[in-house]
C-alpha cells in the first residue's frame, strides 16, 4: 500500500484554456529520492511523494503539460541516475486538466496545525475558524500545503519559540511563503522570504498580497545565503529553512555564520532517517539541538546558537 507523504509548490496553470497534462513517475529507493525529486521538479508543475510500506521504496510523481520540456526532463533524469547510480524507469499517463484541478481542490481542505494556525484554500467559503491565525493559499498554486509534514512541523516549532519574540527573521527557500506569513502574523514582525526559483517568488508575493501582509513580508529572489540583501540585514534571530537534507547540510556553515547568538533555526524538508545527518552537520558549526518534532515520515529540527 502506498502512503502519500508530501507535494511541492507549483507555478500557476491556466484555468481558462484547456491544457493537456500528463503524470510522469519513477519508483526509487529512499537514497535516490532527493536526486529524482529535483529531476522531476525541473520541469513538472507539481511533485508528490508516495511510500510503499511493503518495500520501503518511494514513488515520485510529477504533473506537466504534454510535450513540454521532454528533452530537459530526459537530461535531468540522466543526471539523477549518474548521481545516485540508480536507474529508474519513467512512467507516463494522461491526466485530464479539469479533473486534476478538481482533485487538487478536493485534497486541500482547511488544515488545523498546532494550536494557533489554520491553512485554507481560496476555494473554501464560510467564516474563519475562531481563535486561529488563518493563512489563505490559492489551491491552484499550492498543493497540500497544510498537509506537508515538513510545513506542519515548522509551524508547530514556531509556536513553541514564539515567546522569545525574535526581531530579525528570514525564511530561506520560502516556496509559497507560508512560513514567512505565519511568522509575520504570529510575531507581528517583518520577515524576509527568499527563494532561488523566480516562480516561487512570484507565488509567495501573490500569497502575501492575498493575506494582506505586504507591509510585513518581503519575498525576493536569492540563492541561499549568497544574496547581498540577505547578508545586509545582519544576523538573524530566527531562520526557517524548509528545503532538503543535502542543501541543508551544504548551507550549515553559512547558516551558523548568519544566526545571531541565542538565535533559533527551524530546519525541515528532511525524512526522519536523514535527521542525524543534518544535525551532525550543524553541530559541527556550533549549533545545538533544542527540540525535534516529527510528522509522519518528516522531521523538523529546532536548533539554537
Amino acid at each position: 500500500m502506498t502512503q502519500p507523504a508530501r507535494s511541492s509548490y507549483a507555478p500557476p496553470m491556466s484555468r481558462h484554456h484547456p491544457t493537456q497534462l500528463e503524470t510522469v513517475a519513477v519508483t526509487v529507493p529512499e537514497a535516490a529520492t532527493e536526486a529524482y525529486e529535483s529531476a522531476l521538479a525541473s520541469i513538472c508543475a507539481s511533485v508528490g511523494f508516495f511510500r510503499d510500506q511493503a518495500t520501503g521504496d518511494w514513488r515520485i510523481e510529477g504533473v506537466k503539460e504534454i510535450g513540454t520540456g521532454d528533452g530537459m526532463l530526459t537530461a535531468a533524469l540522466a543526471l539523477a541516475e549518474g548521481l545516485t547510480g540508480i536507474a529508474a524507469t519513467l512512467e507516463r499517463r494522461r491526466t485530464p486538466a479539469e479533473g486534476w484541478l478538481a482533485r487538487t481542490q478536493a485534497s486541500f481542505p482547511e488544515q488545523h496545525i498546532g494550536r494557533r494556525f489554520a491553512v485554507r484554500g481560496t476555494h473554501l467559503a464560510g467564516p474563519l475558524t475562531p481563535g486561529r491565525i488563518t493563512l489563505t493559499l490559492d489551491a491552484g498554486l499550492a498543493f497540500g500545503s497544510g498537509e506537508h509534514g515538513s510545513t506542519r512541523g515548522c509551524l508547530r516549532a514556531l509556536e513553541k519559540m514564539a515567546h522569545r519574540r525574535p526581531r530579525r527573521i528570514i525564511d530561506v527557500g520560502t516556496g509559497s511563503g507560508i512560513l514567512a506569513m505565519g511568522a509575520a502574523r504570529l510575531l507581528r514582525r517583518r520577515v524576509q522570504a527568499t527563494d532561488i526559483e523566480p516562480w516561487s517568488v512570484r507565488v509567495a508575493q501573490q500569497n502575501v498580497r492575498l493575506n494582506r501582509l505586504s507591509h510585513l513580508v518581503r519575498a525576493r529572489l536569492a540563492d541561499g545565503w549568497r544574496g547581498r540583501a540577505v547578508r545586509h540585514d545582519g544576523r538573524y534571530d530566527l531562520v526557517f529553512a524548509n528545503i532538503l537534507a543535502r542543501p541543508l547540510c551544504g548551507m550549515a556553515r553559512d547558516l551558523a555564520a548568519n544566526l545571531a547568538p541565542g538565535g533559533t533555526a527551524i530546519l525541515s524538508g528532511l525524512l526522519t532517517t536523514q535527521a542525524r545527518w543534518v544535525l551532525a552537520a550543524h553541530r559541527r558549526r556550533g549549533l545545538r539541538l533544542e527540540r525535534r518534532l516529527t510528522e509522519g515520515v518528516w522531521a523538523t529540527l529546532m536548533l539554537r546558537r
